[in-house]
């Protein structure tokens, strides 16, 4: 299991260069001010680190209730994704709206767009995460002589 410190590092490493990647690819796909899309960015990336935070406790909770361990085969890696995205969805929709002041119906094709985008973004940080900091359950058991 994580520690809270690896937590907080996993958290604000993902939203950082998830922003930096989001912002200029949102402006440029919707023909928004980067501007507006960077305060939308700001205001989901505040919100999704700590969904981000609350969600992988639980959720690594649960795995290792029920299977022992919190090792994530690629399958359980693409329900997590889309799980923590779906969850973030609902919560950014009526925000997106208002601020940018577009329909609920534009703020879901938006939404949903940048939510395509961080599923497959939150796949591939997180399994390099797990790379480059992998637990210490993850390491092979040292051969005895």
């Amino acid at each position: 299991m994580r520690k809270t410190a690896d937590r907080i590092r996993h958290a604000i490493s993902f939203e950082i260069i998830g922003l930096a990647l989001v912002t200029p690819l949102g402006a440029l796909a919707f023909g928004m001010p980067m501007a507006d899309i960077g305060v939308v960015g700001v205001a989901g990336a505040t919100l999704a680190t700590v969904w981000n935070y609350i969600y992988n406790l639980g959720f690594d909770h649960l795995i290792k209730r029920l299977t022992g361990g919190t090792q994530k085969s690629v399958a359980m890696r693409l329900l997590h994704a889309v799980m923590f995205e779906t969850g973030l969805l609902l919560a950014l929709l009526p925000m997106i709206a208002w601020y940018l002041g577009i329909s609920v119906v534009q703020a879901l094709m938006m939404d949903v767009s940048f939510a395509l985008f961080y599923v497959v973004y939150a796949f591939v940080f997180n399994w390099a995460y797990d790379r480059v900091f992998p637990l210490p359950d993850w390491q092979p058991a040292a051969e005895e002589s």
